[in-house]
């Protein structure tokens, strides 16, 4: 096979996952309409169709897990807000460190990556302990698994990054050495399209 149609290849399924993602989300959107009020999903479509890099990062959520939705709406930028909805951390973004700084600090064992390089690489935010709480409050989400969220320099600075999950109805707020990492430990994101 040529390169010339390898790479056909891959730019068509490309434009394929470009395409599927809409209608999974539109789907999602639909499903779920107790997350987004009175949010239209025509004027949503109209915004990932004109950002075609919001569009990629959509298809890299979904890919790794996260089940993305519309969770809001920013009246002063008119941006649609999607968030991670999966019921458990994206299984595609587990056993990661909390940001390369601690990749790099560890000596042995070292996870295959860091949340906060991986939510770069994908284009989103990681969630702000107040924006991982509001999440919480759409649905129980992280009854068995943790999320890594945002953390203050003041802890980082320390060694430590904070993490955030669901039980007995309640949201607990932790911290870890940013270098560790579980298998049931990933992270949400946000972005803002």
């Amino acid at each position: 096979m040529s390169h010339s149609s390898i790479g056909n290849t891959a730019r068509g399924q490309n434009v394929k996952k470009q395409r599927d993602i809409l209608v999974i989300l539109e789907t999602r959107f639909n499903g779920h309409m107790y997350r987004h009020g009175s949010v239209e999903w025509v004027d949503v479509v109209k915004r990932i169709q004109a950002n075609p890099k919001k569009r990629r990062a959509l298809v890299a959520m979904e890919e790794t897990g996260g089940e993305p939705d519309v969770v809001g709406y920013d009246q002063n930028t008119g941006e649609y807000i999607f968030c991670d909805c999966s019921l458990e951390s994206p299984i595609g973004r587990r056993s990661l460190c909390y940001d390369n700084a601690a990749l790099v600090s560890r000596k042995r064992d070292k996870p295959k990556g860091s949340a906060m390089e991986m939510a770069a690489t994908i284009g989103i935010e990681i969630l702000l302990e107040e924006e991982y709480k509001s999440l919480q409050a759409l649905g129980n989400f992280d009854l068995r698994t943790s999320s890594w969220v945002q953390t203050p320099e003041d802890i980082r600075s320390r060694g430590a990054a904070l993490f955030s999950h669901k039980r007995f109805k309640r949201v607990f707020v932790f911290h870890n050495d940013a270098e560790s990492y579980f298998e049931q430990r990933g992270f949400r994101g946000l972005l803002r399209v």
